[in-house]
């Protein structure tokens, strides 16, 4: 590779949020990036922002493909690394969750992210180095009540993280997951949003629970420990180009104490612990 040419990453999840400053920052660092989004509209608004920007549907194998071919046609036929950051959650019980909400869940946030990535290793192995970094979660750490179809995802990124890792070791090609606490985001609208599309309040035995938690998801009060998404870039920076990347990044206070007590406590305490937090988190909002 030509000594002047830049360094090419493909990032997910560009329309707001982590993706949109990740892209924006490292392309201010000489990063030749291009940012992908689901939404059209905001693929146009990141080129008119000066970004190569292309339409990505992590839910369409054809979009996937034609996304990744149109970047490589710009690369000539290489990229230095690949974020895998879109994604969105569904909060709600489990029993409330349908089998096609739940899919729909893990479609987007694993199976879309497993695709992309799969089509993109043949190209960093040919070129003898690469960086895949993941966008996790502490959520991926430990069970939170009325999370279910995120946790269930987020758990099963932070394996399917680890054997990649493991089955890239001495190629050239590091694996990183970015295990995100909270970070002033849209994604609480976000969640809002598909919380309202795929469940029935009405019918539900959290229906109590739910009225309060809609209060919280349409609330701008700050959640505790949240630090903006420039926080989340930093360690990204580090990943993509640093020698000796770490395998995780943890991101926020509360994710380091969640790290930590999960580490430390039995499963009995630990389920007390989460409780006792979100009890204390829904009362912040009984009277919103």
């Amino acid at each position: 590779m030509a000594e002047n040419k830049p360094k090419s990453i493909l990032i997910t999840g560009c329309s707001s949020g982590i993706g949109y400053t990740a892209a924006h920052m490292l392309h201010k660092r000489g990063w030749q990036v291009f940012a992908s989004a689901r939404d059209a509209a905001a693929v146009e608004r990141l080129k008119q922002e000066g970004l190569n920007a292309v339409q990505l549907d992590l839910n369409e194998t054809d979009s996937i493909r034609m996304a990744l071919d149109w970047v490589l046609k710009q690369t000539g036929g290489t990229l230095d690394a690949l974020f895998n950051n879109g994604a969105f959650a569904i909060p709600a019980a489990l029993e409330d969750l349908s089998r096609v909400a739940l899919a729909y869940q893990i479609d987007t946030g694993l199976l879309g992210w497993h695709e992309l990535t799969m089509a993109v290793l043949p190209v960093m192995r040919a070129q003898g180095h690469g960086r895949i970094v993941n966008t996790g979660s502490v959520m991926g750490l430990s069970a939170m009540r009325f999370r279910g179809a995120y946790c269930t995802t987020k758990h099963a990124l932070e394996g399917w993280s680890d054997v990649l890792r493991l089955e890239l070791a001495g190629t050239g090609i590091y694996v990183s997951l970015l295990e995100a606490g909270p970070i002033k985001t849209a994604f609480r609208g976000n969640s809002f949003q598909q919380f309202k599309q795929w469940i029935d309040i009405e019918n539900s035995p959290h229906k109590e629970r739910y009225l309060a938690m809609q209060n919280r998801l349409q609330s701008d009060k700050p959640i505790p420990f949240t630090l903006p998404p420039e926080a989340v870039v930093a360690k990204l920076i580090h990943a993509i180009e640093s020698p000796r990347p770490k395998a995780r990044y943890y991101i926020t206070a509360l994710t380091w104490l969640m790290a930590g007590a999960k580490r430390l406590l039995p499963t009995f305490l630990m389920d007390k612990f989460i409780l006792w937090l979100a009890t204390r988190e829904s009362k912040r909002y009984q009277n919103s």
